[in-house]
């Protein structure tokens, strides 16, 4: 357990904050994606859904069914609707007789008895052929007093059915049947529906329980009577229709553009003008698209939409799971969350790393692979969410985006907070200005470096007080340390009583040398008048030692994980070290190295000799320079 308790320990607070923001991302997509439909939080999915639709329609022609249609041409030729029985009979005879149709369905129903002749005729034609009437159920809770109108006919008893089917089922609140005297027809279907809250209309029911009896949508009804295979063959195996939402509603597929579908004016069957081959051995749907019946309804592909091209597209559907198409369903909540996962860990990685603009091309580029899969996806499951990966995206873009620059912020601030312990102002706002990726990353540069110390510092403060030797300590630091900043030098370290200074780095800087002498000689000047206010106060006199050397150095942070310090370190740095500490054999402060020497351009000096420093092997020449009051 020791192990496992150490490595949560060593991660960061902040990254158990960007831990946090990833499981919310997933979480509101999870959310989104297993609620029902009607609870969904995120709005968005159904106009996605329809933006889907109409990129998938395909423009292919559907020979296995045609429509007929009570147009507004026929009606002006013919009448006005809603036409006597008997021409409405007539219109189905032909079809069956002369045409040879497969079948015929009604997206129309006959509330009331109109011409007796023309209604026994319908009745015999729905007794005896193959015939679908319509009756349309409501499906209004909230409705005080549901239709009841017409005589409610056909409908299979709920005793057919096991619970999981009856529980998947729309539930009616009312109907709208047609009169007492079509109640033998064979076949009756269902042509209610509820649209959506926008009034498009993309579900309907396929099969609806009403007072103990199960009745069929329009499209499933025409198979049941027409189709050559019987009821049990015909729905055995998994079908699209098969998925329903928790009001037993099914989404209609709109797999065909409308222009897809033979639709042929009633007129022209009525007048013998219709071709044969048109209508020959096909399912017809009659039904009007006629301004004037207020049979449209918008749809995913259109505003206005005839009614009876909703149950079209149905139809085709279902006859091209039972004639060969497999529906292969995925499973698309589990597509979405996993890739929701996949994106927010790629997010917990790059964003704590990369900029916001990277990170946002990031979540662009998921977005448009999510909406890419999502319209394969659909396909198989048409009930998950595909807004729920866009808006776990859309979270991460408005509260990970701006937390990881706010981060960045943090993290620049420190970093200028540590500069500002090493430099002058002017080098950070110059380091700023340079747009350094990582301007304390160890790099090769030529640097002068200038070493400090008090001399006999132990003798000077074994005699004082603990609060006598702090305040000597901290005068004689502030002697050394501002001319060192105001040069612009960079701060190195404290040693106790002194201190190690460099100039050229972080950024390179030509007159180097020249600055260092010039912050080398204000330091003695400093420590001369502090000297003198002590020995006026009857204390011991104080001397600074300077070395300085100029050359080669690899200046960056340096150190472990534990600890780091950005220093300078190389040949220039310990030749500077040496010179310091040979400074206490001359009466001169300042020691300086022959590559300082050659390095300036403004300063003149006392060649002192040569002398051989620790840890060299040969003799090294160092001069001084003079330092006026």
């Amino acid at each position: 357990m020791r192990p496992l308790s150490d490595f949560f320990l060593r991660i960061s607070a902040k990254s158990y904050l960007w831990l946090l923001i990833a499981i919310m991302a997933v979480g509101l997509c999870a959310l989104n994606e297993y609620l029902p439909e009607n609870g969904r939080p995120l709005p968005g999915d159904e106009w996605l859904r329809d933006q889907f639709v109409q990129l998938r329609a395909k423009d292919r022609a559907e020979e296995r069914l045609a429509l007929i249609d009570i147009d507004d041409h026929s009606i002006s030729v013919l009448g006005a609707a809603p036409w006597p029985r008997e021409r409405i009979a007539d219109l189905i005879e032909k079809l069956i007789t002369e045409f040879d149709v497969r079948g015929v369905a009604l997206d129309i129903y006959f509330e009331e008895h109109k011409d007796t002749v023309g209604d026994q005729r319908l009745a015999a034609l729905a007794e005896h052929g193959p015939v679908v009437l319509a009756q349309a159920f409501d499906f209004d809770k909230n409705k005080q007093t549901p239709a009841r109108n017409g005589q409610l006919t056909g409908g299979k008893p709920v005793a057919a059915f096991n619970q999981a089917e009856l529980a998947r089922m729309a539930q009616a609140t009312g109907y709208i049947a047609n009169h007492s005297g079509l109640s033998n027809a064979r076949y009756v279907s269902n042509i209610g529906f509820v649209p959506d809250l926008d009034g498009t209309l993309r579900r309907i029911p396929v099969q609806t329980r009403f007072d103990g009896k199960v009745y069929s949508e329009l499209s499933r009804a025409l198979l049941e009577c027409c189709s050559k295979l019987n009821a049990n063959q015909l729905f055995a195996h998994k079908s699209r229709f098969s998925d329903v939402d928790e009001n037993g509603f099914s989404r209609v597929e709109y797999s065909r553009t409308l222009s897809s579908y033979e639709v042929v004016p009633a007129l022209s069957v009525l007048q013998d003008m219709a071709p044969l081959e048109a209508l020959r051995g096909k399912y017809i749907i009659i039904g009007s698209s006629s301004l004037a019946l207020a049979d449209r309804v918008p749809t995913p592909l259109w505003y206005s939409t005839s009614g009876f091209l909703v149950h079209a597209q149905a139809l085709s559907t279902m006859l091209d799971e039972h004639e060969g198409r497999a529906y292969v369903k995925w499973p698309g909540r589990l597509i979405a969350l996993l890739f929701t996962v996949l994106t927010a860990g790629m997010a917990m990685f790059m964003f704590p790393r990369f900029s916001a603009w990277s990170n946002t091309l990031m979540l662009g580029l998921a977005s448009v692979a999510w909406v890419a899969l999502a319209y394969l996806v659909v396909d198989h499951d048409m009930w998950f969410s595909p807004v729920g990966p866009l808006a776990a995206n859309f979270f991460l873009l408005a509260v990970a985006v701006p937390f990881g620059w706010q981060t960045a912020q943090r993290k620049s601030r420190r970093l200028l907070g540590t500069l500002q312990q090493y430099v002058a102002k002017a080098v950070v706002q110059e380091l700023l200005r340079s747009d350094l990726k990582d301007p304390l990353a160890p790099r090769q540069l030529h640097v002068t470096t200038l070493i400090a110390d008090m001399e006999g510092y132990t003798s000077q403060v074994e005699n004082l007080p603990m609060e006598g030797a702090a305040n000597l300590t901290r005068e004689f630091l502030e002697c050394l340390t501002g001319p060192v900043l105001a040069k612009g030098g960079t701060l190195d370290k404290y040693t106790g009583d002194g201190l190690v200074a460099f100039w050229g780095a972080p950024l390179p800087v030509e007159n180097h040398a020249d600055l260092a002498l010039d912050a080398a000689i204000e330091i003695v000047r400093n420590v001369r008048k502090l000297s003198a206010q002590y020995e006026q106060q009857g204390r011991k006199k104080i001397r600074v030692r300077i070395g300085i050397e100029s050359g080669i150095a690899i200046a960056g942070d340096f150190g472990s994980s534990f600890r780091s310090i950005y220093t300078a370190v190389g040949d220039s740095v310990n030749t500077a070290s040496r010179l310091e500490d040979a400074a206490r054999h001359y009466p001169h402060d300042i020691i300086i190295g022959k590559g300082t020497v050659e390095g300036s351009t403004r300063h003149q000096f006392q060649a002192l000799g040569e002398r051989l420093l620790k840890g060299k092997e040969k003799p090294t020449t160092i001069y001084t320079v003079e330092v006026t009051a």
